[in-house]
């Protein structure tokens, strides 16, 4: 059927009729598609929609002032595109975005000086320079370099990256069979200890990475993407890279240390718990782990009360209208079984955490201030 109508189409001249045909073409489509086929539907494609009649909420804006911890500079590297996400701040409510730039050198002053006319609303955040860091002396080097950027700008360390696949990463080269524990970096650690900036700190990956790929992996949406891959030269597990972090903050108390994406565990809320009790200068950031933790929202919310003078708001997303909609949604609100499936890949409904006030003001920004005043 398909192909007479591809056929027709070349054929008739009269504009009219290839408008019907075309209709009919694209509903001959729909209706064919394997994509919408339950027998061949792949999990790709798959976009469920709520039908239930429960209300939601509009969000026009975060319920109080917002200081976002964990963003990144390539989002808007123009200024049409810095102004636009500001309108955007302006409309939410953020008052302040942390940019981690993961860069040195002459990478991180380009990036700085595009920021530069905007320092009150953006904070720029440095990595660490491995540039010859096989090499005898590179230690030294490294911290006069983390020095420089400090004066040059930088008011912390971020996103240093490990996911256990044997390369803390950063710019303009990675640390290749590296881990975030390894002696090497200590120098660099014990460093942003007494220039008091703090150090965002990547570890690990959500656990459904390490599960197999298969039918029984319930995030497997996201994870195939994101699979791990322990055949790697020096591949660390996810219980090796949590031991790596706490390795660091416990052998480094003057310096405060973020994990991002609440240490990536998500899966087990008490690992981070644990940590977050036990170390006065570990915090955690939320960043890109709403769609992991939505899905359970009484202990979620139950481990954002508990520890809500330890975590921080961040985003890690492209800055719009639906993303800060969405995260806002998540914390705020009583709302069940929504949907940002494009957002945060995943094909599990959501659901609020309806944090209290007190909560909300200490991981939007009251928690924030106490690192960055540091």
């Amino acid at each position: 059927m398909i192909n007479l109508i591809l056929f027709e189409l070349k054929t008739i001249s009269s504009m009219l009729l290839k408008k019907i045909l075309l209709c009919i073409l694209i509903g001959a489509i729909a209706q064919f598609c394997p994509a919408q086929n339950p027998d061949s539907l792949l999990l790709k494609h798959y976009r469920p929609q709520s039908i239930y009649k429960i209300p939601v909420t509009a969000i026009d804006k975060a319920k109080f002032p917002v200081i976002d911890m964990h963003a990144h500079s390539w989002y808007s590297k123009e200024v049409k595109d810095i102004k636009e996400w500001l309108r955007l701040m302006d409309k939410f409510g953020i008052e302040k975005v942390v940019l981690l730039t993961e860069s040195t050198g002459a990478q991180f002053d380009s990036i700085y000086n595009v920021y530069a006319p905007y320092l009150n609303r953006f904070e720029l955040w440095c990595g660490f320079d491995y540039t010859g860091y096989q090499e005898p002396g590179w230690g030294e080097k490294a911290v006069k370099e983390l020095e420089r950027c400090v004066k040059a700008g930088a008011r912390g360390v971020g996103e240093l990256g490990d996911k256990g696949l044997g390369e803390v990463f950063s710019n303009p080269v990675p640390g290749y069979g590296m881990h975030v524990d390894d002696k090497r970096l200590q120098p660099l650690y014990e460093k942003c200890g007494e220039l008091k900036i703090p150090v965002s700190i990547h570890v690990a990956e959500p656990m459904w990475m390490y599960e197999p790929m298969d039918s029984t992996n319930d995030g497997l949406m996201n994870a195939y993407s994101w699979k791990m891959d322990p055949s790697k030269p020096g591949f660390r597990g996810h219980g090796e890279m949590i031991k790596a972090l706490e390795n660091v903050v416990k052998a480094n108390p003057r310096t405060t240390f973020v994990a991002c994406h609440l240490a990536n565990c998500e899966y087990d809320l008490t690992l981070l718990g644990n940590l977050l009790s036990k170390y006065d200068n570990l915090y955690a950031d939320v960043a890109a782990r709403f769609g992991e933790i939505a899905p359970i929202p009484r202990f979620a919310s139950a481990f954002f009360e508990k520890y809500q003078d330890k975590l921080v708001y961040g985003t890690d997303y492209h800055p719009g209208n639906f993303m800060y909609e969405t995260t806002f949604r998540i914390l705020q609100t009583n709302d069940e079984h929504f949907y940002a499936t494009d957002l945060f890949e995943y094909h599990w409904p959501l659901q609020g955490f309806n944090l209290s006030d007190a909560a909300l003001k200490k991981i939007y920004k009251g928690n924030a201030l106490k690192i960055l005043k540091k």
